[in-house]
């Protein structure tokens, strides 16, 4: 069983940055893979951004290529979520997941563990 509990959001103007982390209640290196999701109001949950076990592979979504990078730090037994350059469009609540080793895949039925949630805002 992993809790899990993100922190570091806020509402923040166009242009701005944000660096969210996901703390884990157990050590996570390299059992657990762990993901970015966020969920706009009235639309579904989308993959952002997830990293292996070991921290040898980050994949992020197309729409935060170049923006957003994720990051883990296994002493700490946490993830990060780097984001730069936040649009209006990324205005959403972003939850941190994590499920069984290797594989880092983008759907949430995959992801057994999940946190409460931060809400991000950004504003025009």
């Amino acid at each position: 069983q992993v809790q899990l509990e993100e922190s570091g959001g806020g509402l923040v103007q166009a242009g701005a940055s944000l660096r969210l982390s996901c703390a884990a209640s157990r050590r996570t290196s390299g059992a657990y893979v762990v993901a970015w999701f966020r969920q706009a109001s009235g639309k579904e949950r989308e993959f952002v951004g997830g990293i292996s076990g070991a921290g040898t592979i980050a994949l992020v979504a197309d729409s935060v290529k170049g923006r957003f990078t994720i990051s883990r730090d296994n002493a700490k037994n946490a993830v990060y979520l780097q984001m730069n350059s936040l649009k209006p469009e990324d205005t959403a609540v972003y939850y941190c997941a994590a499920k069984d080793a290797p594989a880092v895949l983008r759907t949430t039925t995959t992801y057994v563990y999940w946190g409460q949630g931060t809400q991000v805002t950004v504003s025009s």
